[in-house]
C-alpha cells in the first residue's frame, strides 16, 4: 500500500516540494523556503556531531575531549527531528522509496566536494541476518548502494556478529559495551573509510565498526549520517 501511494505521488505530483507541495527548486525534491527551514545540524562537535549551542560553533565537545572516537570526523548535516525524522521513519519501518530518495538527496546536496572526494570506500551499517530477514529491508544498504555509485568509490560491506539487545534507553557507555566486538570487516581495506547510517545516536554503533574497519586495514575513518540525534531525544 505505501509503495502504491509513493508511486502515486510521483506521478500525481511532479515538480513538487515533498513537504509542502509547492514548485521544486532546481529539479530538487523541495522547494528553497522547506530546504532552507529544515533543522540542520549547525552548530556540531566535528568529531562526533553532536548539536551544540551557538557559543561553541565548531568546538571539540567535552565528550570528545575527554574520550575522542575512532572515527576522525563525523558528517551529519541534519538533526534528527520534525520532518527529517518523519522521513527516516518513513524510510525505516515503512521502506518507502520517496522518502528514501529524498534523505539521499538532502546528504548529497550538503556533502562539500573535499567530503566527495575524501573516502575511498564506502561501507554501510550492517544489520544482523536475523533482524534483516525480518524487516525485509536495510536501509543503511539501500542509501550506501546509490551514494557509492554518485560518488563513484566501491561498497564495502561487514558483518554483524551478534543480533544486539536494542540499544534504546542505554547511556553512552552501556552502548559502547553492548556493541563492543559487535561487527568484523575483511581486508584489507584502502586508507580512508566513510561508515553510512541514516541515523546516528550516540555513535556508539559507527564507534564499533570503525574499530572493525581500522583492524581491516583502513587508515582513517569518518562516520557519516544523515541524521544526528540530539542528545536530549535520546
Amino acid at each position: 500500500m505505501n509503495s502504491l501511494v509513493d508511486k502515486t505521488l510521483r506521478r500525481a505530483l511532479p515538480g513538487r516540494c515533498v513537504f509542502c507541495l509547492a514548485p521544486a527548486y532546481a529539479e530538487r525534491p523541495w522547494c528553497r523556503a522547506c530546504f532552507e527551514g529544515l533543522p540542520w545540524n549547525l552548530p556540531a562537535c566535528p568529531l562526533c556531531g553532536e548539536p551544540q549551542p551557538g557559543a561553541w560553533r565548531g568546538r571539540t565537545c567535552g565528550a570528545c575531549l575527554r574520550r575522542p572516537p575512532t572515527f576522525v570526523r563525523t558528517r551529519a548535516p541534519l538533526r534528527y527531528m520534525d520532518e527529517v525524522a518523519w522521513l527516516v521513519r518513513r524510510f525505516k519501518f515503512q521502506a518507502s522509496p520517496r522518502a528514501g530518495t529524498v534523505l539521499l538527496a538532502l546528504l548529497d546536496a550538503a556533502l562539500s566536494e573535499e567530503a566527495r572526494a575524501w573516502p575511498q570506500a564506502l561501507v554501510p551499517v550492517p544489520l544482523h541476518a536475523r533482524r534483516a530477514r525480518g524487516r525485509g529491508f536495510d536501509q543503511a544498504e539501500w542509501l550506501s548502494t546509490r551514494l557509492a555509485r554518485r560518488l563513484e568509490v566501491p561498497l564495502l560491506r561487514g558483518r554483524r556478529l551478534r543480533d544486539t539487545p536494542s540499544q534504546r534507553g542505554l547511556d553512552r557507555g552501556e552502548r559502547r559495551a553492548n556493541l563492543r566486538g559487535g561487527f568484523r570487516v575483511v581486508g584489507p581495506l584502502p586508507a580512508r573509510v566513510a561508515l553510512l547510517d541514516d541515523v546516528m545516536t550516540t555513535g556508539a554503533t559507527l564507534e564499533a565498526l570503525a574499530r572493525a574497519c581500522l583492524a581491516a586495514g583502513a587508515e582513517e575513518v569518518e562516520a557519516w549520517a544523515v541524521a544526528r540525534t540530539p542528545l536530549g531525544e535520546i
